[in-house]
């Protein structure tokens, strides 16, 4: 009996390798299991549009916020290489921009040169020279682009004399992109980090480290503060357009540009004011960031995206240390509770805020809360297409 279970024991331990082995497959095997089971949101978000929308030229006119999804729409195709996908955006330009690259529409607005991110990418992957052409375009807009005393760039030309934070993000990763592309990027790159410094000296708020929606230099408007003349409210998504166009900037400018560390400074600043106003709760930021205990208030996903991939891209390049992760690992898991299949299967993403100006507390309070508005397609795809990734 001693004998047979001496045998028997060494069996076992020359087995112990493949038993191992195993184990560690069958734990691979759980665990593809469970990465399989979970749902495409990129996928299913996308699709639910296309198929709402099957022809892209139904969609709206030239402007930001469907170019945001369409831009997240490209993040998508270059993970996929699904050519539908890349074809849809071009067919949303192309309603746009006749053969000799003229733009249906002059660029009288910030909000009107965040489509030219798209002529980028339809230049590059085409080599169409319309797409050159039009984007030629909107980068010369900015030679006479009307701007403060300071030399902000104004909001729009109807929005006379004012900086909103929105418009960092409507036109300097264009900017930026397109002086990497043609070789005209010292310019570009001083430009967009002159912008950032200008902006931020009128809507920075270094108490809570958040920053204000808007400035008037003129102090005209009735939001405008008498000393300031800057808004009173800290919007979400304005402080989530700002961060993110940090982290696009600095995703190209080169590490001996001499403001690269001031841009930085500020993007750890708003990182740090991200994890001390998120919901704990739910892991999602408020419409109005610093009144989460306000019952007036609500939580609002779009801007709730912007933070979660501020965040991590800030932790991923090293701007922050790790421990944010976690917070920006919150925040997904909150983004994905406003996140539903229908009964075709294709996704939808709840409580975005429509396009929202400036304006008082009950203003904002009252912003309609839209299912799949643009806003919140777009940027769930950002988000989404870097968060599959860490």
């Amino acid at each position: 009996m001693t004998d047979f279970t001496r045998r028997d024991s060494f069996r076992l331990l020359a087995a112990a390798p493949l038993l191992t082995t195993g184990l560690h497959r069958a734990a691979w095997a759980m665990k593809a299991e469970k990465s399989s089971a979970q749902p495409d949101w990129s996928r299913l978000v996308i699709d639910g549009m296309l198929h709402r929308t099957p022809d892209p030229r139904n969609l709206s006119g030239w402007g930001y916020a469907v170019s945001l999804f369409l831009y997240g729409q490209y993040l998508f195709y270059k993970r996929t290489k699904e050519r539908k996908y890349l074809d849809y955006i071009q067919g949303w330009v192309d309603k746009h921009v006749n053969d000799g690259g003229v733009i249906d529409r002059p660029i009288t607005a910030l909000d009107y040169v965040l489509p030219g991110n798209l002529l980028l990418i339809l230049h590059k992957e085409t080599g169409q020279k319309k797409y050159k052409t039009a984007a030629d375009t909107i980068r010369h807009t900015f030679d006479n682009y009307p701007r403060t005393e300071d030399g902000g760039f104004w909001h729009a030309l109807s929005r006379q004399h004012q900086l909103w934070l929105d418009g960092i993000f409507m036109g300097m990763p264009f900017l930026v992109r397109y002086g990497v592309a043609y070789g005209e990027s010292k310019y570009t790159f001083d430009e967009a980090a002159k912008q950032f410094q200008i902006y931020a000296s009128h809507l920075n708020d270094p108490k809570s480290g958040l920053m204000f929606h808007a400035y008037d230099e003129s102090g005209a408007q009735p939001w405008a503060d008498p000393s300031t003349h800057h808004s009173a409210y800290f919007w979400c998504r304005a402080i989530g357009w700002f961060g993110m166009a940090l982290i696009e900037v600095l995703e190209l400018m080169p590490h001996s540009h001499p403001q690269r560390e001031k841009l930085i400074a500020q993007l750890r600043q708003l990182c740090e004011a991200y994890t001390r106003y998120q919901d704990k709760e739910t892991g999602l930021w408020f419409q109005i960031v610093d009144k989460g205990d306000d019952p007036n208030n609500w939580r609002e996903t779009s801007s709730s995206c912007m933070y979660t991939y501020t965040l991590s891209m800030a932790v991923k390049r090293g701007y922050i240390a790790k421990r944010y992760a976690e917070v920006a690992a919150k925040g997904y898991k909150g983004v994905l509770t406003q996140l539903s299949k229908d009964d075709d299967g294709f996704g939808h993403i709840a409580n975005i805020c429509e396009g929202t100006n400036v304006g008082d507390l009950a203003y904002y309070y009252n912003r309609p809360r839209r299912t799949d508005d643009f806003h919140g397609l777009g940027a769930f795809l950002i988000m989404n297409e870097h968060m599959r990734t860490v």
